[in-house]
């Protein structure tokens, strides 16, 4: 890529500019994890990219999972403020919340948020989950083939957020529309419009739990109190979009790249239907391998990363598909070892872990016990070409799974 140094800031070397192929709204049929990540490792260990942030502005990329780890813990020099645009794009101020707050506010955040999502909590709903998983296996198990991220990935966990969330079922399709436009876009118009959709409905519901309060997540939020206070309207809506986000995409999109994984790797998906035990380690694995969410940090005090300076303003890439194939990190980077159990980053790290994970994790390890019980060994189906959304979910447009019956 040849640019202007006029085209830069002054603090921007025009030899750390590089292509980012991760870039929004995009799809490939590559698979990214094979081939576009792998060729990421082999450019700086912190670039510059033109259009990495949403909107196609321009970003930091940090490849060492090292250097992400410390990134997550210091808050002196990086807000986690604007960790996506969402608010930003239709004129609003709230945050998502705790995700998107820094000290000492997102400690008073996670203290509230963490009770609902405690693995005692999440237990009790091993029983649903479960129920769920069995209803959808004995409803394609018969017919010999099904598309899996239609049929399965996406509503399996989505009727859970749903009920945790006190929302109707009936109301999937749409949301799942303005899931699309959130994240899968690079039209900033559409963007703007689903955004707005879903900040209006969660708006609507919040007062009605107001009025009304349920035994739900949004009524919860309305009946909490961080330091002493109610939430405002705006802390409510950051809470209640972000727990919008993360039920509608994240799961799905790693059940997605794990059965791929299975699909294409007969000798692991053999290994897992002898040794159920090892699903949770095999999980973490995947996890690693297949990591598809890229997030933001602002930098709000000049600092260095390998000697490169970050100036206040610039955003900085937390990629965790980059960091699971860091070949500094990792031995074998870019196989799957389903029994490596490796420390990675793909529900965060530090103070920012995953408020959900405890729910992410029992949600896939329960769909690969089951599917894996129910259905004979599967495959995908012959002459497809598979595509991957890209962008800050790298998720599976389509996969065609079949099996003999």
């Amino acid at each position: 890529m040849t640019i202007s140094p006029s085209q830069l800031p002054a603090h921007v070397s025009p030899d750390l500019v590089r292509d980012y192929p991760i870039t929004y709204g995009g799809v490939t049929a590559e698979n990214p994890f094979t081939t576009i990540i792998p060729g990421v490792h082999k450019l700086p260990e912190v670039f510059y990219a033109l259009d990495a942030y949403p909107g196609f502005t321009p970003a930091w990329i940090v490849r060492r999972t090292e250097d992400l780890r410390k990134i997550y813990f210091d808050t002196e020099h990086f807000s986690n403020k604007d960790f996506a645009p969402f608010a930003k794009i239709i004129g609003e101020t709230w945050s998502s919340l705790p995700v998107e707050t820094d000290p000492p506010m997102h400690a008073l955040y996670r203290a509230f948020v963490n009770p609902i999502f405690t693995p005692k909590a999440m237990t009790q709903l091993e029983g649903r989950i479960r129920g769920y998983a069995r209803e959808y296996v004995e409803g394609f198990k018969t017919t010999g083939r099904c598309e899996f991220m239609a049929d399965f990935a996406f509503e399996f966990p989505i009727k859970i957020f749903l009920e945790l969330m006190g929302l109707p079922h009936e109301l999937t399709p749409r949301f799942m529309a303005w899931e699309m436009d959130l994240l899968h876009n690079s039209d900033m118009g559409r963007l703007a419009q689903a955004t707005r959709n879903v900040v209006d409905y969660l708006r609507g519901e919040i007062a009605d739990r107001e009025i009304n309060p349920r035994d739900d997540l949004i009524s919860y939020g309305v009946k909490a109190t961080v330091d002493g206070r109610k939430l405002t309207n705006d802390e409510l809506v950051g809470f209640a979009f972000n727990l919008f986000i993360g039920g509608l995409d994240t799961v799905s999109t790693n059940m997605g790249w794990q059965f791929r994984h299975l699909a294409e790797h007969p000798e692991d998906q053999r290994m897992l239907r002898t040794n159920p035990s090892m699903i949770p380690d095999a999980i973490e694995e995947m996890m690693r391998a297949y990591g598809a969410v890229t997030t933001f940090r602002t930098c709000i005090k000049e600092t260095e990363i390998r000697g490169v300076k970050i100036m206040p303003g610039d955003k900085v890439a937390m990629s965790t598909a980059i960091a699971g194939r860091d070949p500094q990190e990792y031995d074998r980077p870019n196989e799957v070892v389903l029994t490596r159990k490796p420390h990675h980053v793909s529900f965060g790290y530090g103070p920012h872990l995953c408020v959900g994970m405890h729910l992410a994790r029992r949600e896939m390890r329960i769909a690969m016990e089951e599917i894996l019980a129910g259905l004979p060994e599967f495959a995908i189906a012959d002459g497809q070409t598979l595509q991957a959304h890209l962008g800050g979910i790298i998720q599976p447009v389509e996969l065609p799974l079949v099996w003999k019956v």
